[in-house]
């Protein structure tokens, strides 16, 4: 049995081997963490997610879902579900998006994905309300070497998204998605400033008329 040495540290990145990284799988006292894992570093968070940060989370996955369906876009979402490539990585992004040809390639019964057996999800999204400097940095890292094809940050102190097309492991800025084909993430920031004042009904109606007016 491995015994972990390290003080494990919430929110922020700790050397870790893989075997003891995994012992906190099934340690209650993480029963409710986000686990991350790269270049031989993890990062367990624990913090609490709050009203803000629930209601991004709430009317972004709204949008996308709206626009993917008013443009016939063949669209899976997963909310905080768990990547792994065992011994090397894992994330726990809290969006993700299989896209297109991908739509159906992860089976009812799946836990854990596994990036030996499956894809990475074309769209990543994090919701960064006090981990903003991380997401931009190591986790965009980490999901450049995903290969995932977009990864977005949905920043809720600044209402505002970072997103990112990611490309032989590098990433590039981008106003307008391409997993997503003609959206552009300004209509997105501008239906979070729209929620700061209005009902996510209310967002919604606005959505809809802007996406049907593309």
């Amino acid at each position: 049995m491995v015994t972990i040495k390290t003080k494990i540290i919430n929110d922020a990145w700790i050397n870790l081997t893989w075997d003891e990284f995994s012992q906190l799988w099934d340690d209650s006292t993480y029963e409710k963490a986000k686990f991350y894992y790269y270049n031989q570093q993890a990062r367990i968070e624990m913090s609490p997610l709050g009203n803000d940060h629930a209601s991004d989370h709430a009317i972004i996955t709204h949008a996308i879902y709206l626009y993917a369906s008013l443009c016939n876009i063949p669209l899976n979402a997963k909310d905080c579900c768990s990547y792994r490539k065992i011994g090397v990585k894992e994330a726990q992004p809290d969006l993700s998006f299989y896209v297109g040809n991908n739509v159906d390639v992860i089976p009812y019964g799946t836990g854990v994905i596994d990036l030996n057996i499956y894809p990475s999800p074309n769209l990543v999204i994090e919701v960064a309300n006090t981990s903003l400097a991380d997401d931009k940095g190591e986790k965009r890292l980490l999901y450049e070497d995903f290969g995932v094809e977009e990864y977005w940050i949905v920043d809720v102190k600044n209402v505002n998204i970072i997103a990112f097309k990611i490309e032989d492991k590098g990433s590039k800025r981008i106003t307008q998605s391409q997993v997503l084909p003609d959206l552009d993430i300004n209509i997105l920031v501008e239906a979070l400033h729209k929620s700061r004042q209005s009902n996510h009904s209310e967002v919604s109606r606005w959505l809809l008329q802007k996406f049907q007016n593309l």
